[in-house]
């Protein structure tokens, strides 16, 4: 009986040693090795004035360190593209270009995304208190703004993912409103 116990000790201690490495570190480390990526959303935006939230679908891509995009083809066709400091929005045929240096509060909340996406810990902590959860192959990365302006509007960001990728992000704003976007990255 001992033996077996020790046995299985044995075998078990590679897999404690593994939790116990995983830290915020490790993920934002094995996070900034991805250059680019494309995949595909769905996100559902509660409401509280609604009854039902509202959907909408499209595709992501991501090149490092500071590019993204979120083209929106359902319900209607949106482009928002990031690129370093300049937000361009395309909705209706119209066309807004936003300097995120003009805007602090969403350069903030931008960051909380391109920073992960990035691996850039000095970026998130500069906006944000940071909380891991779980392991390597399955994590959760919980954001709370530090500037008392963002908390205004965003209470937390929440961050999912399985070993490199990100598969959901849940943004909660300060008035009860919610957003969760799942993302399945693209075939390459």
């Amino acid at each position: 009986m001992t033996r077996r116990f020790l046995a299985l000790l044995l075998c078990a201690l590679p897999l404690m040693a593994s939790a116990a490495d995983f830290d915020l570190d490790r993920l934002l480390g094995q996070l900034a090795q991805t250059r680019s990526a494309h995949a595909t959303f769905t996100e559902k935006q509660y409401l509280t004035l609604l009854d039902k939230p509202l959907e909408s679908s499209g595709e992501l891509a991501y090149e490092a360190p500071g590019h993204l995009e979120k083209r929106t083809l359902q319900p209607k066709v949106e482009s928002l593209v990031l690129d370093g400091g300049t937000l361009t929005v395309e909705r209706g045929g119209k066309r807004h270009v936003l300097k995120l240096q003009d805007y602090p509060e969403i350069a903030a909340f931008i960051d909380s995304i391109r920073a992960t996406m990035a691996g850039d810990r000095r970026a998130l902590e500069a906006a944000y208190r940071t909380e891991l959860d779980g392991r390597y192959e399955r994590w959760t990365l919980q954001l709370t703004p530090t500037a008392p302006k963002m908390l205004a509007k965003v209470s937390r960001v929440k961050i999912s993912g399985v070993r490199a990728d990100l598969r959901q992000i849940e943004i909660v704003q300060a008035d009860g409103d919610r957003s969760v976007m799942s993302i399945a990255r693209a075939a390459p």
